[in-house]
């Protein structure tokens, strides 16, 4: 104990003298935007959540982490006591983020959950960039080489990415590993860095073996990944006082080579550390974040705060437990108990689930995110009593059919007429049917008479009408001026 408290007052007293690295400059890409922590929308309230209290009064982050589900692996078993030492200042915890899209995707948001349970246990949270490393690509988990990215879509993916990451994180900081690499020159790099990397250990990692044995192999470029991350766990240790790294299980070949770097080049021993958490899969192990449509967006100009929380609402009962500890930061006993109450008669079905999406889309997307969802949601149920506006239903009307027809075509229709021109049923006589039966609505209010005629009041702010046939099937009718 008395070795490691040496080296961490080492870490935090000594100035170590930066490397003379260049490498050949990059293109120019745009830096970061200038972001202000006081106007964040979703700040974190660190009294609001219960944390596993060590003796010392911190909490203690790794076993808040390991009772969730949250950790996979420690490259030191000494991090439990660092991480809730008084004596010791607060870590500084990154995690990495390449910009290989525009937004982060649900299987990101673990990274961000984690950063934030270390915030809120006392630490502070770095996210880093890779407008760097972004232009290698890392191979982990992928069976091919990532496409290579031009210089305006890396800039706007960098843009969107960071915009993620601080609304959903306030307090964040936010750093990108091209403001350093840019001045990395290739020769000193592989006299001063590469003379550490030992081969034989570099193709043992997991991400590089499954690639060598695989048809399409693997470019050197892929190969040096792990070095380049490795790197910049030690500018981060040696220029920024980072001392933990977190990620994925996949990248525990590339966190364990920036420790090494770390012991190697500075010579110090338990002072750097590495944490994995599992990566984000259902219980048959596909990945969750995946739809038919694509990936679950976490930027809500490509995915509604509704459509997130539809998609968790989703959820089946053999992961919703599972994911309310890892997604979320319900009280355990809180989690408990809804478990106990889905074993019970009388239970009402998707209770968990509705908690998981409401949590997660409120992390994600704020309040205001939530009761865009929730409003949304009620939208979609006839009979509902929510008052329709244009911006509710803009926000369920991809997922809606929908047609469109002129205002003077549809001004005193008769509904039962409308039903069938707009597709929604497929002949008057089944209008006719379906209304005695109670099952048409009109807005979601029900209609009870065959002579009802659309006047100007049903067409919500001007613009459209929905129609209803029972509790499913639906159909927008826009309303053109001409």
């Amino acid at each position: 104990m008395a070795a490691a408290t040496t080296s961490r007052a080492f870490l935090y007293s000594h100035y170590y003298r930066s490397l003379p690295f260049f490498f050949p400059p990059f293109s120019t890409v745009s830096r970061l935007p200038t972001l202000h922590h006081n106007n964040l929308r979703n700040p974190i309230v660190l009294s609001t959540v219960k944390c596993l209290q060590s003796s010392s009064g911190r909490p203690n982050v790794v076993e808040i982490l390991e009772e969730r589900g949250l950790l996979e692996s420690l490259t030191s078993e000494h991090l439990r006591q660092v991480c809730s030492d008084p004596n010791l200042p607060p870590l500084k915890v990154y995690c990495g983020f390449d910009p290989t899209a525009e937004s982060l995707h649900l299987g990101n948001l673990i990274g961000i959950v984690v950063l934030s349970w270390f915030q809120r246990c006392g630490h502070h949270p770095v996210a880093l960039i890779g407008g760097a490393t972004a232009r290698v690509g890392d191979p982990s988990g992928k069976s091919l080489e990532r496409p290579e990215l031009d210089l305006e879509t890396l800039s706007r993916n960098t843009s969107g990415v960071t915009n993620t990451i601080m609304r959903i994180l306030g307090g964040v900081s936010v750093l990108n590993n091209y403001d350093w690499w840019k001045e990395v020159r290739l020769l000193e790099f592989l006299k001063d860095v590469g003379r550490y990397a030992r081969v034989g250990s570099m193709i043992t990692k997991e991400s590089v073996k499954k690639r060598l044995e695989s048809e399409q192999g693997m470019s050197y470029t892929e190969f040096t990944y792990q070095l380049l991350q490795g790197y910049d766990f030690l500018h981060l240790f040696r220029n920024e006082g980072v001392n933990v790294q977190i990620g994925g299980s996949d990248q525990w070949g590339n966190i364990t080579a920036g420790t090494e770097l770390i012991r190697k080049i500075l010579r110090v021993d338990a002072a750097a550390y590495g944490l994995t958490f599992p990566l984000l899969l259902k219980s048959d192990g596909t990945k969750f974040g995946k739809s038919e449509d694509g990936a679950i967006w976490l930027s809500p100009s490509l995915l509604s705060p509704y459509k997130l929380y539809q998609y968790l609402f989703s959820v089946p009962d053999v992961d919703v437990v599972r994911f309310l500890k890892i997604l979320t930061f319900l009280d355990m006993d809180d989690i408990k108990q809804l478990e106990r109450e889905m074993e019970r008669p009388g239970y009402l079905p998707n209770t968990a689930q509705r908690r998981l999406a409401e949590e997660v889309t409120r992390f994600v997307h704020g309040q205001d995110g939530l009761d865009e969802a929730l409003k949304a949601t009620e939208a979609m149920r006839p009979g509902a009593d929510t008052k329709l506006d244009w911006n509710t239903i803009k926000t369920i009307s991809e997922d809606v059919p929908s047609c469109s027809f002129p205002y003077h075509q549809v001004l005193d229709l008769s509904l039962v007429d409308l039903s069938v021109s707009s597709g929604l049923l497929d002949s008057k006589s089944a209008a006719r049917r379906l209304l005695k039966q109670g099952g048409l609505y009109l807005n979601n209010s029900r209609v009870d008479s065959e002579n009802k005629r659309i006047e100007p009041q049903d067409i919500v702010d001007g613009k459209l009408l929905l129609l209803s046939a029972g509790k499913k099937n639906k159909v927008l009718v826009q309303i053109s001026d001409t």
